[in-house]
């Protein structure tokens, strides 16, 4: 599957500009307060005036997930058949406005803003509740320690005994991956391109993490 950049660059962009409400108009300067003492940091506090107070403590970061984050049972607290309010509580950051065209219907939450390049990570959710992870980017790891970029021979001496391989539906050169969880029913599957090399892969459950088309 090829979670299509350009798909979802045109929906963000609509929905970029449903974004039209109004702004304060300004006022006098506020007058200059004297700085508050300086006391302990507190459990969950910012490290920095940089850094959204948002963001949860844990194993997440809103530019991506940590090392360790994702699993074949879900990333960080949540876990596959969670809703996605509970996605966008343990991200912490801006995962858009998108929402199914019918109810129920399968849609992306996808971290913002949405560069050139199209998504790093993405959160699918169909029936209301979470269910699979696509990464195109090599910085995050699949669970198990796979990334993109890897060569396929790499990728099946992570998981021995354990890899599925069919071709690719749409590169007749490619190859497609399929990595069973150790227990319960997700799945790991890693797209390789016409060099042998982890283009993508996602984490979920069935059916949905083989779904070849994503949500289309």
């Amino acid at each position: 599957m090829r979670l299509c950049a350009t798909v979802l660059v045109l929906s963000f962009a609509a929905l970029a500009g449903c974004d039209g409400g109004p702004t304060a108009p300004a006022g006098p300067p506020p007058a200059v307060q004297p700085p508050a003492p300086a006391g302990p940091a507190q459990p969950g506090e910012p490290a920095s005036p940089s850094r959204p107070s948002a963001a949860p403590a844990g194993p997440l970061r809103i530019d991506g997930a940590a090392e360790g984050a994702l699993r074949f049972d879900g990333f960080g607290p949540v876990r596959f058949g969670d809703d996605a309010q509970a996605v966008r509580q343990a991200w912490g950051g801006d995962l858009g406005a998108a929402g199914p065209v019918e109810p129920g219907g399968c849609h992306y939450l996808i971290p913002q803003p949405l560069g050139p390049e199209g998504y790093r990570i993405a959160f699918m959710v169909e029936g209301d509740r979470f269910v699979r992870v696509d990464v195109a980017d090599p910085s995050i790891e699949a669970p198990g320690g796979a990334r993109v970029g890897m060569a396929g021979d790499a990728v099946r001496a992570l998981y021995p005994g354990r890899v599925a391989e069919q071709p690719h539906k749409y590169d007749p050169d490619g190859r497609v991956l399929r990595v069973a969880a150790p227990a319960g029913e997700g799945a790991l599957v890693l797209e390789l391109d016409a060099d042998g090399r982890v283009d993508e892969w996602r984490v979920g459950i069935p059916p949905q993490v083989d779904y070849v088309e994503g949500c289309s």
